[in-house]
C-alpha cells in the first residue's frame, strides 16, 4: 500500500520524487526513509491556543452541493480529514498524505496555507483547549483527492508531536485556505524571494504558479539561507527548476558549509542581496519569509497588529520602499 501510495506521489510531483524509493524504515507501518535532499517542506509561521465552545465539525460527504467546482476545504468551518498514508523523509521530519472526496479539489490559492488544529486538554471552565498551526501543502493546488504535508516533528512542538501520533486512518481537523499573498500572473515583471529554512514553502507555491504557466514572463530570483547544506528543503526539487526554466536564479547561502559546499556563506548580505535581487523599482517587489531573527535582518518584522509595518535592515538599506516588499 505504502509503495503505492509513493509510486501516486512520484507521478503527481515528479521533480521532488526523481530517486527510487529508501529502504522501509519501519516493518509494516508504511514508514519509508529517503535521502535528507530528496524532499522536504514545511511551513513556518506562529502558533497558538484556541479556545472553543464545541468542536463544530463538518464532514466533506455532508457539505452541500455547490455551483463551479467543488472543494474540500472550508474557511468558516473546521473539516475532518483522513490520513491516507505516512513516510519518514529525515530523522526529524515526516511526510503526511490526507485524502478527501475524489472528485474534489483542496481548494488551495496561491499564496495561501491551512491551518491545522489538535485538542490540548480542557481548561478550568472545562472546554476543550487546542493547538493550532498553519502549514502549506507540498502537492498541487488542483490535485484531486488529497493534499501532502511535510512536518518537522520537534521535541517539545505540540503540534508536530500531534501529527507523529498519527496513524493511517486517523483525522486531523482543517480549516482555510488563509490567504497570504495574493498572486496574479505578470504582476510584476522581476520578484526577487530571500527565504529561510521553512519559509521556501509560500515561495514554491509562487515559483510553481509563475513557472507552470506559459504565459506568465516574471523574472524570478530566490536567495535561500539555512543553517547547513543537509537543512536546505526541497533542495533537488528547486535544482531541476531552475535547470528547466531560465527566468529562475536561486542563490543558497548556509551557516555552516561542509567541505564541498559551492554555495554561499554566512547571513544574507547586502553584498548577496545587491548581486542577487532586482534593483529597487516600481515592477520589481520583493516577498520575504523566515524565522523572526533573519525577518529582522533582512527587512524588519510585521506590525504589532500583522500587518506589513515599514521595511527595515538590509532591504531598506538598499532603497526597498514598502510598496516593493511583502513580508510572509
Amino acid at each position: 500500500m505504502a509503495t503505492t501510495f509513493f509510486r501516486r506521489l512520484a507521478r503527481s510531483a515528479p521533480i521532488a520524487f526523481p530517486v527510487a524509493l529508501g529502504s522501509q524504515s519501519k516493518a509494516g507501518s508504511g514508514a519509508f526513509r529517503f535521502s535528507a535532499g530528496a524532499i522536504a517542506a514545511l511551513s513556518g509561521g506562529f502558533s497558538y491556543y484556541y479556545l472553543a465552545s464545541g468542536n463544530n465539525l463538518v464532514y466533506l460527504d455532508q457539505a452541500k452541493e455547490e455551483t463551479g467546482p467543488k472543494t474540500a476545504l472550508n474557511p468558516d468551518k473546521w473539516l475532518e480529514f483522513k490520513l491516507q498514508d505516512t513516510a519518514r523523509v529525515s530523522h526529524n521530519t515526516q511526510l503526511f498524505r490526507f485524502s478527501f472526496e475524489p472528485s474534489a479539489e483542496l481548494g488551495l490559492h496561491v499564496a495561501s496555507c491551512l491551518l491545522t488544529r489538535a485538542p490540548l486538554g480542557y481548561n478550568a471552565e472545562g472546554k476543550t483547549k487546542y493547538v493550532i498551526r498553519p502549514y502549506t501543502p507540498i502537492s498541487d493546488p488542483e490535485a484531486k483527492g488529497y493534499f501532502d504535508l511535510l512536518i518537522k516533528v520537534y521535541p517539545d512542538g505540540k503540534m508536530s508531536q500531534h501529527f507523529a501520533s498519527l496513524k493511517p486512518g486517523d483525522v486531523l481537523e482543517v480549516k482555510g485556505p488563509v490567504e497570504k499573498f495574493k498572486y496574479s500572473p505578470n504582476m510584476k515583471k522581476h520578484i526577487g524571494m530571500i527565504a529561510g529554512g521553512s519559509g521556501i514553502t509560500p515561495m514554491l507555491q509562487v515559483i510553481d504558479a509563475i513557472v507552470k504557466n506559459p504565459e506568465d514572463n516574471t523574472q524570478i530570483s530566490l536567495l535561500y539561507a539555512n543553517v547547513s547544506p543537509d537543512d536546505i528543503l526541497l533542495k533537488q526539487k528547486l535544482d531541476v527548476l531552475q535547470a528547466n526554466h531560465p527566468n529562475l536564479k536561486i542563490f543558497y547561502t548556509v551557516d555552516n558549509p561542509t567541505k564541498n559546499w559551492k554555495g554561499g556563506v554566512g547571513y544574507v548580505s547586502k553584498d548577496m542581496a545587491l548581486k542577487g535581487l532586482p534593483l529597487p523599482a516600481d515592477d520589481t517587489l520583493i516577498l520575504v519569509c523566515g524565522p523572526p531573527g533573519m525577518m529582522e535582518h533582512i527587512s524588519g518584522g510585521k506590525a504589532p497588529d500583522w500587518s506589513q509595518g515599514e521595511v527595515k535592515g538590509v532591504l531598506k538599506e538598499l532603497g526597498y520602499t514598502e510598496q516593493m516588499v511583502f513580508k510572509f
